[in-house]
């Protein structure tokens, strides 16, 4: 869509939360915005951004309807701080619904298709309910498994066959794992496609990084990645040409900003920035992810013409910087996956004496051979040119660091920095 044409849907959402949000109307107010000045996406610039920080502080002033009307609600991860409280209306469960019916469509699923759910949906998990919903709504069957527990994963994929699984995609490595010593013949099973959430399976030019190369060489699947936060309670979703997420432009604004909060040129990468459409509880404008993506404005060969995002190369809040190199997590995580004898690892950033960040990584290796450890030192001397401190421990107890009860997703990053 030209940021330039009148966007009647944002103009819709725009006088919504003039007359309805305690948030915004403040901030109208403060910045004398003008609703007849913001016509198009381009005049969005006219307004200050939400901040993860405003969503903290000031929760139940975003919220737009009254109680009665609030039928569920969400809680998100927390990866980079505080978790935040979202409340959902009756029509934003049918917003979520249309949402992911049209991810499902976009990844080629079909009410003929049943998909084998392999996240929670219950710890007031967004995804898992969005995920449920979306195959109601298309129709498909879904068979709500919950996550790990590879022998009920095969059980139910031996009892049901299904033809989709949605899940970490690190968990199919598990899948395999457990598959080849009980003897299960996996690659002529019912399933063909896997929908990928939470972890990269691709790099930045859309070819499958480690993890995803992995799973490939295994297992012969289609492998969609899909990208959504609670927030926006909208997913992008690859499409069969596997060249990015496809942005859903009827339930979402999505603009990337550079450090400076200008428009980053055709190409660059930047800060995705969301404004919601069609939400009713909880309708955000302007919002910062802290996610940094590439936005890919050319045709898709799938013929959809919508904004396509790259995977996400890092998140804005857990840049590092490290003898005087800025490192995104992504980077350690890519040498770590590539070194085969490395079974888990957990990335841990702290603030050091000089008040600088200091670099701590957990290694789960059965032994610690000391020239494979000068090997990997050499990795992020020659990719990185910094060598962080590393730990080893038994992958037991890895895992039990990367999994506190709590957690809905491996905790791969923690930051204890106190600045």
């Amino acid at each position: 869509m030209d940021p330039y044409s009148e966007h009647k849907a944002l103009k819709e959402q725009l006088r919504y939360v003039a007359m309805r949000s305690p948030f915004y109307q403040r901030l109208f107010e403060k910045n004398g915005i003008q609703l007849n000045e913001i016509n198009t996406i381009a005049d969005l610039q006219k307004i200050p951004f939400t901040e993860k920080e405003d969503l903290q502080n000031f929760t139940n002033d975003f919220i737009c309807v009254p109680k009665r009307k609030l039928v569920d609600y969400v809680t998100t991860s927390g990866t980079t701080g505080k978790p935040v409280t979202l409340a959902l209306t009756d029509g934003d469960l049918d917003r979520l619904a249309l949402n992911e019916a049209t991810s499902f469509k976009t990844a080629g699923i079909t009410e003929d298709d049943i998909i084998q759910l392999m996240t929670t949906v219950d710890r007031r998990f967004m995804a898992g309910l969005a995920y449920f919903l979306g195959a109601r709504k298309l129709g498909a069957g879904i068979v709500r498994v919950g996550n790990g527990i590879p022998e009920l994963q095969w059980d139910t994929i031996q009892c049901i066959k299904p033809t989709v699984i949605i899940c970490v995609p690190s968990f199919i490595l598990k899948l395999v794992e457990f598959a080849e010593a009980n003897n299960i013949d996996f690659k002529n099973s019912s399933v063909k496609k896997a929908i990928c959430i939470g972890e990269s399976i691709r790099n930045a030019d859309f070819t499958l990084n480690t993890l995803g190369k992995k799973i490939s060489e295994n297992w012969d699947l289609q492998l969609f990645s899909t990208y959504a936060s609670s927030e926006m309670a909208t997913a992008f979703t690859e499409c069969s040409a596997f060249k990015g997420g496809h942005l859903q432009p009827d339930l979402l604004v999505a603009e990337l900003v550079d450090e400076a909060g200008n428009s980053v040129k055709a190409g660059e990468a930047g800060e995705l920035v969301i404004t919601t459409l069609g939400v009713e509880g909880m309708p955000l404008l302007r919002f910062k992810t802290g996610d940094i993506c590439i936005a890919h404005t050319e045709p898709c060969s799938c013929g959809q013409e919508s904004l396509r995002l790259s995977p996400v190369l890092g998140r804005k809040k857990q840049m590092i910087k490290y003898k005087g190199t800025s490192i995104y997590p992504n980077a350690i995580y890519t040498i770590l996956e590539n070194t085969s004898w490395i079974k888990n690892y957990q990335v841990e950033i702290t603030t050091n004496e000089s008040g600088t960040d200091d670099i701590r990584i957990y290694i789960g290796s059965e032994k610690r051979f000391h020239s494979r450890e000068s090997d990997l030192l050499d990795s992020f001397r020659a990719k990185l040119r910094v060598v962080p401190h590393l730990n080893f421990q038994h992958p037991d107890e890895v895992s039990r660091r990367l999994q506190p009860g709590t957690s809905r997703k491996p905790l791969l990053f923690i930051d204890k920095r106190t600045t």
